[in-house]
C-alpha cells in the first residue's frame, strides 16, 4: 500500500515536471532570457570598445564568461521601469539618464567597496562624480535609453520570438536553467577569485 502511494507521488511529480516544461517560457523567464542577451551583447560591445582604445583584446568584465552583467540588469530596468515612457522620448531620455547614472554610481561604489576595484574611472572626464559618474556619459546613457526602448529592443524581441517559436518548450527550459547555473558558479568564482 505504502508503495503504490510512493509510485503514485513520483508519477505525479514526473507528470507535473513534464508539464511544467511543455510550456511557454513565462515573461519573467523571458526577462532572464533577455538579462543573457544584453550581458553578452555588453560584454561584446565593451570588448570592441577596447580593441579600438587600446589597440588589443583585453578581457572586460568581472565574470569570468562573456558577460557584463551591468548591461543585462541595465536593459531590465529600462524594460520594468521605464516602458511607460518610451513613447515620450524627452522624459525616456531624462529617466534613463539618471537612472542608469545612478545605477553606475552604485555598481562601480560597491564594486571599489567589496572588491577595491574600478572597472571604469571618469576622472579625467567633465563634471564627474568620484570617477564613478560624468555628464557625457549620462548624456549618452539618456540617448541610449531612447535607441533600446525604440529600436534596439523591439528588434531584439522579434528575433527571440523567432528562434522562440521554432524551439521545444522542453529545449527552452532546459537552455534557460542551464545558462542561469552557469551564469551562478561563474559568479561565486569570480568572486571567490576577486576575494582571495
Amino acid at each position: 500500500m505504502e508503495e503504490e502511494i510512493e509510485v503514485k507521488k513520483n508519477t505525479n511529480l514526473i507528470n507535473n515536471l513534464k508539464n511544467k516544461f511543455n510550456t511557454p517560457l513565462t515573461d519573467l523567464q523571458m526577462l532572464v532570457i533577455f538579462f543573457f542577451i544584453y550581458a553578452i551583447i555588453g560584454w561584446i560591445l565593451e570588448t570592441v570598445y577596447c580593441v579600438y582604445i587600446v589597440g588589443h583584446f583585453e578581457k572586460r568584465g568581472f565574470l569570468y564568461g562573456p558577460l557584463c552583467p551591468i548591461y543585462g540588469y541595465g536593459a531590465l530596468i529600462l524594460l520594468v521601469t521605464l516602458k511607460r515612457f518610451d513613447k515620450n522620448k524627452i522624459t525616456l531620455f531624462i529617466m534613463s539618464a539618471v537612472i542608469f547614472s545612478v545605477f553606475e554610481y552604485l555598481v562601480g561604489y560597491g564594486l571599489d567597496a567589496l572588491f577595491g576595484m574600478k572597472f571604469w574611472d571618469y576622472s579625467n572626464d567633465f563634471l564627474n562624480i568620484n570617477g564613478r559618474i560624468a555628464l557625457w556619459f549620462s548624456v549618452i546613457w539618456g540617448i541610449f535609453g531612447i535607441l533600446f526602448m525604440n529600436y534596439i529592443h523591439p528588434t531584439i524581441k522579434k528575433f527571440t520570438n523567432f528562434a522562440m517559436n521554432r524551439t521545444n518548450y522542453v529545449l527552452q527550459h532546459i537552455i534557460l536553467y542551464l545558462i542561469v547555473l552557469i551564469f551562478i558558479v561563474d559568479t561565486v568564482l569570480s568572486i571567490i577569485k576577486y576575494i582571495i
